[in-house]
């Protein structure tokens, strides 16, 4: 595929190979992504707004200073991605069925953020405005929460989670037991069932 354009609008894109392609300051505007591979992009610069990618795989892509605006990750692949660096101004997307390891998503501000059913391995959250996320049914194994706004957050049906309540912030969060006992971990505190 030629991404020599600079601007693409109401495209789809299905099966496209591009690893390790240079894909910086590109325009993507109302596209879809089917079984691509972007593994090892630089898409730094780059801006997505209403875009769709489905069962792609985006390991270690290089995001410094991209957009993501009404931008929806399904089925994907997001492994080694430090989203630190990403352009926070109006960023809204939301992660489905994802894999996501080894990830960061620290020092942002990524309220209202959907990661439904996702497994979120091995990924941090420090000083991440979380307020009002969504991480039902997602399975967080070794995935840290540090200095992080979870107020109002909804971990309904999420396991393997370690939140330290006196490190973070939960007012009017959710969760579900049996797994809301692993906040209580921190407190060296004995259960009997």
């Amino acid at each position: 595929m030629n991404f020599a354009e600079k601007t693409f609008e109401n495209q789809k894109f299905s099966g496209i190979l591009c690893p390790g392609e240079d894909l910086r300051y590109k325009e993507f505007l109302k596209c879809r992504f089917e079984r691509c591979d972007f593994s090892g992009c630089k898409l730094s610069g780059s801006t997505f707004i209403d875009c769709t990618f489905d069962t792609c795989n985006l390991s270690n892509i290089k995001v410094e200073k991209c957009s993501f605006q009404e931008v929806s990750f399904e089925h994907c692949k997001l492994l080694g991605i430090l989203f630190q660096p990403i352009n926070s101004f109006l960023v809204n997307w939301t992660f489905n069925k994802c894999k996501i390891e080894l990830c960061s998503f620290s020092e942002l501000n990524i309220k209202n953020t959907k990661f439904v059913e996702c497994e979120i391995r091995e990924t941090d959250f420090f000083n991440t405005n979380l307020t009002g996320a969504d991480f039902t049914n997602s399975d967080l194994g070794n995935s840290k929460f540090q200095n992080s706004n979870l107020e109002k957050a909804n971990f309904v049906g999420a396991k393997n989670y370690f939140i330290d309540p006196t490190i973070n912030k939960l007012k009017q969060a959710r969760f579900s037991y049996p797994d809301v006992l692993a906040l209580l971990e921190n407190f060296g505190v004995k259960i009997d069932y």
